[in-house]
Formats: structure tokens, C-alpha cells, sequence
């Protein structure tokens, strides 16, 4: 995903053992309004968003490969909040302020944001503030961030997240990872797929390293057209020699490990899912109030490796 952050890599999380994971950092830090205008201005015009030497052409069809077993999923087959067993929440940043001037509060196992229903899980983001809350940071929508870390994380793998993004302007629907230390942008951040509203049907996939964050992230994006309409599979297929993006098996974005180092390839310790929506910023852009509630869908997440 396109996060034009520039949060030194030595800002750390900070977690509680409370039920909700209180990370203190958000990768997506400090970004500017001119480099969110470009982005937004490249993707209208049809364009990815950044690249760099380590892209690569596109490749054939992407699909579980040959041989790799499904090592962890989740298919929302229980009604109710989701199963602690998988996700945790990201709470960290709600009293001061998340990070690109976003304007969400996320909350924690509350169904009103996130509720597994029909075999679903829906994330939904709301014109509301919670004000009673001792953590609400005046904030006047409210979401969910909802996070493996602390119950699941990876090394290379076949991801495949089948969503229903949501549309509307100020929406910022992310599915992503960081790494398990989150030492950013050292440590690597793979981001599966990103949309914003005001440039509906418009997805991207990004990476940051050290060689190349925020607006110097390296990515490509394409166009789909029904994305908050129409369920898709958006794929990841990560190996020691490249990563693989694709949307229901088509391609449309490669990095590939130019074996320059860690600055240039940081992709080969664990990684743990993110599932969110941020709502405005300087990304996310203006809100318009008359489109909440919105929601994200997700029919399944499933995480396959190769064998030992």
C-alpha cells in the first residue's frame, strides 16, 4: 500500500498485555499534503504510485503455488466479535492522535466496529465520538485496527485476503504488514493493498525500506472498477528473491531482492496482518459526513507456505 510516511526507524512500539495491543507507532507518520496531492494526482492520471529499480515486469498468473499447505486462516465461520485467538486491536495512538492527521479513533472489541456476521467479517467505520472513553482523543469517527501481532506472524508465505472495500470520500481502507519488531522503515513494510475513496476503484501495493519510504516507497497500482461493490482476492506471494502482487491471480506489481542488503531488502524475518479503515488525512483527503456508516468486508484471510 502507498504509506508516505517519514518515521524514523528508531521509533519503536510500545505494547501492554492488556486485550488490546497498544502500538505506539504508526508508519505512516508525518505525511505531506503535496506528496498525498501527487499520489493521488499520478493514480487519477492511471499511474502506480512509485517505483524504483528493484520493480520488475509483470509475471504470469499468481495462484497458491505448487506444494505450499494452508499454515493459518481465518474464515469468519462464528458469528461475533472477532476470535482473540487471531486478532488483537491496535489502540496505541487514539488519546494524542494518530499519525497523516487522521481523524479516526479505534476502538477495541466493540461490535459496532468490528463483528463477524454471515460468514463475514465487517469492519466499519462511523460519524460518532466516544467520548466516555478514557483514551478518546476528540476524535469524531471512530474504526478498528485489527492486528495479528502477539498471536501470528510470517516469513515469506502466499497471502490471499479475500475483501469488499469501502467507497466514499475520506475513506482509507488498508490491508498490510509490518514487521514483528516494527523497526520502520528499516524492518520493512509490505503493503497488500490500499484504496482511497475520493479515487474509487483505484488499488495500489507498496513497499518501504530503508532505501525507499514514503513518497520514495516503491509500488505500482491498477484499476477495479466494482472494488466497493464486488468481493476480490488480493494476493501476495513472498519468497527470498521477490514479492508478488495480484489481484484474483493477474499481477500488476513485482519487487524483486536485488541482493543490495537489508536497506534494499528487508523482507526476511516475520511480518503480522493489518486490516483497517482510516478515515480522512492527508491521503484519505476530505470526508464527506453523508456517506457513514462505511464498511469493509472481508470473506476470508489464508496465509500458505511452503513446507520445512
Amino acid at each position: 500500500m502507498l504509506r508516505r510516511t517519514s518515521k524514523s526507524s528508531d521509533e519503536a512500539v510500545q505494547a501492554t498485555a492488556q486485550p488490546s495491543i497498544r502500538l505506539t507507532f504508526d508508519p505512516r507518520a508525518l505525511v505531506r499534503a503535496a506528496t498525498a496531492a501527487l499520489l493521488l494526482s499520478s493514480a487519477g492520471a492511471g499511474a502506480a504510485g512509485p517505483t524504483s529499480p528493484a520493480s520488475a515486469p509483470m509475471a504470469d498468473a499468481l495462484t497458491v503455488p505448487p506444494g505450499y499447505r494452508l499454515v493459518w486462516s481465518d474464515e469468519f465461520a462464528t458469528d461475533g466479535l472477532p476470535d482473540p485467538s487471531k486478532w488483537a486491536y491496535d489502540t496505541g495512538m487514539n488519546k494524542q492522535g494518530w499519525h497523516n492527521a487522521e481523524l479516526q479513533y479505534y476502538s477495541d472489541a466493540r461490535p459496532e466496529n468490528s463483528v463477524v456476521r454471515g460468514g463475514k467479517l465487517v469492519i466499519t467505520a462511523r460519524k460518532e465520538d466516544l467520548s466516555t472513553r478514557p483514551d478518546w482523543g476528540g476524535q469524531k469517527y471512530s474504526s478498528v485496527r485489527l492486528v495479528t501481532r502477539g498471536k501470528a506472524d510470517w516469513t515469506y508465505g502466499y497471502f490471499e485476503i479475500r475483501a469488499k472495500l469501502p467507497c466514499g470520500l475520506g475513506t482509507w481502507p488498508a490491508i498490510w504488514m509490518l514487521n514483528t519488531p516494527v523497526v520502520w522503515p528499516a524492518g520493512g513494510e509490505i503493503d497488500i493493498v490500499e484504496h482511497v475513496g475520493r479515487e474509487p476503484g483505484h488499488v495500489f501495493s507498496t513497499l518501504h525500506t530503508a532505501d525507499g519510504h514514503g513518497a520514495q516507497g516503491t509500488g505500482n497500482g491498477t484499476q477495479v472498477p466494482d472494488a466497493c461493490t464486488a468481493f476480490h482476492d488480493y494476493q501476495l506471494h513472498w519468497t527470498p528473491q521477490q514479492m508478488r502482487f495480484g489481484i484474483d491471480g493477474k499481477v500488476h506489481h513485482v519487487f524483486k531482492n536485488a541482493g543490495k542488503g537489508t536497506s534494499q531488502w528487508p523482507f526476511d524475518t516475520p511480518e503480522f496482518l493489518i486490516l483497517n479503515i482510516a478515515v480522512g488525512g492527508h491521503l484519505g483527503g476530505p470526508v464527506d459526513d453523508a456517506i457513514f456508516p462505511v464498511q469493509m468486508e472481508v470473506d476470508h484471510v489464508r496465509v500458505y507456505q511452503a513446507p520445512r
